[in-house]
């Protein structure tokens, strides 16, 4: 069976990213948690001699490494997912007090999917499970590039665990697939910042396993949605109703 991860998102974005087919790709230095991806994760410190060939002063190392650390976050963009469907905190966060929708994408299908060049260092998002830590526990940048790497995207704090995310990270993802918001569009070319674009990936009508409701939802909202995607989006994607438990602090899905 093909792993399903969730997308909260309120109204506006959920119109947005059903009626336009697409998963939206934020640049990681715009993310809501200032610790999110940042290079003084890493302990650049430690350098090897090997790296200093006798002359390079240490401290101009540890900048050098450090600034391309910084750049590489700077160009990277990744979308967050979760393992579950059914957090009161994200629905209350990122749904709008309830009034969104949580979207179930098959990985599988969604990876299937990914068009030709999306990323141009790596043609597919790279999938990563967020790991949760007490206290940053530095790991030295000389050890094992591709372990540093991960490390980077992975690993934030304790206090975010409840989210239980999984990252699709794409550095330098192809221009093509980035959009301006209308706001952007008006704004004048000099004062763009680029890390603010978003990038967006198609998908196809399959990747779109099922929708849930917010306890909340405006039901002609609601409506809308159902119409849209048993019609245009998917005949073959489930529906479910958020409800309060009467027994718990907790929300369980009815079957539409």
């Amino acid at each position: 069976m093909s792993r399903i991860l969730y997308k909260y998102l309120d109204i506006v974005g959920a119109k947005c990213m059903i009626g336009n087919q697409n998963l939206q790709f934020t640049n990681a230095s715009q993310l809501n948690d200032p610790f999110d991806c940042h290079p003084k994760l890493i302990d650049y410190s430690n350098v090897p001699d090997n790296r200093l060939h006798g002359w390079i002063p240490e401290e101009w190392w540890i900048e050098k490494e450090e600034n391309d650390a910084f750049n590489l976050r700077n160009d990277t963009w990744l979308c967050s997912l979760s393992k579950v469907n059914n957090s009161l905190l994200m629905w209350s966060h990122y749904c709008y007090n309830h009034k969104g929708i949580c979207v179930g994408l098959d990985m599988g299908k969604l990876m299937e999917s990914v068009p030709p060049m999306f990323g141009t260092i790596y043609h597919e998002p790279l999938v990563f499970d967020v790991q949760y830590q007490d206290i940053i526990e530095r790991p030295n940048a000389y050890h094992s590039k591709n372990d540093i790497f991960s490390y980077q995207w992975r690993t934030k704090a304790k206090e975010w665990e409840y989210e239980q995310e999984v990252r699709l990270v794409v550095p330098s993802p192809y221009a093509a697939y980035a959009a301006f918001t209308p706001q952007q569009a008006e704004q004048d070319k000099k004062i763009w910042d680029w890390r603010e674009i978003r990038h967006y990936m198609p998908l196809k009508g399959e990747c779109f396993e099922s929708i849930y409701f917010g306890v909340n939802i405006e039901q002609t909202e609601k409506e809308k949605i159902i119409r849209y995607v048993r019609k245009k989006l998917n005949p073959q994607l489930k529906l479910y109703q958020m409800e309060i438990d009467d027994n718990a602090f907790r929300l369980q899905p009815v079957i539409i």
